[in-house]
């Protein structure tokens, strides 16, 4: 997958599920619930030491779920996601060390910024979708509508403190592609198995985008 699939692809389903993981053997359950609520997507986060092994389970267990890694702060970990299955990078900063080391090698990084001139490092090696985060923490929607409007162009994903409470207004933004949200699949849920939940949780995020200005698809 390329960027511009992946950018596609982010911009038809408006929603991430972001998921940090305990046990890589929950994995495939996960993928299956996700889908099941119309977001056949994840990007695990290397939080726990289950990340890589629960990308190759979900990429070998779900091969029609779209599995991303996020979370990730060095080169060596680009490599551990990527020999496990990632199809893409997400990054919590901007480390010119991992953002650079992705585009020599043609791997979709969406690396986190949050000032402008983290949006221009971005823009200056040819970028144009980009992690707003921590969102809310860093000003929210009026913060991200002043800092984003220089920049023609660049798309952003939110992430942090996205909630199906702010989804629609987030997603609202002419700006936005998609957001990111820990909501959907909590590492709690996913350890005390309660895939069902996660499939009605994200059921009804996919209804919010279908209401957003700019829904498309939403479909499994």
């Amino acid at each position: 997958m390329d960027i511009g699939d992946l950018i596609s692809e982010l911009r038809a389903r408006r929603v991430v599920p972001v998921v940090t993981i305990p046990r890589a053997e929950d994995a495939p359950a996960l993928g299956r619930a996700l889908a099941a609520g119309g977001l056949p997507l994840a990007e695990i986060t290397f939080r726990t030491d289950a990340a890589a092994d629960a990308i190759a389970l979900l990429r070998r267990e779900c091969p029609d779920v779209l599995v991303g890694a996020g979370t990730v702060l060095d080169v060596e970990t680009v490599d551990r996601a990527v020999a496990a299955g990632a199809a893409f990078i997400v990054a919590p900063g901007f480390n010119p060390a991992v953002v650079d080391y992705c585009l020599a090698r043609g791997l979709p990084i969406i690396p986190g910024v949050s000032t402008p001139t983290e949006i221009e490092m971005g823009r200056a090696r040819g970028l144009h979708l980009l992690k707003f985060f921590p969102a809310e923490a860093s000003g929210g929607i009026r913060y991200l509508n002043a800092v984003a409007a220089p920049y023609r162009g660049i798309e952003f994903m939110p992430t942090g403190g996205v909630s199906s409470e702010n989804l629609a207004e987030y997603l609202a933004l002419p700006h936005v592609a998609a957001c990111g949200g820990t909501w959907i699949a909590t590492a709690d849920a996913i350890t005390n198995h309660r895939f069902d939940e996660i499939t009605a949780v994200a059921r009804a995020a996919v209804a919010i985008t279908l209401g957003a200005p700019g829904g498309t698809t939403g479909t499994a």
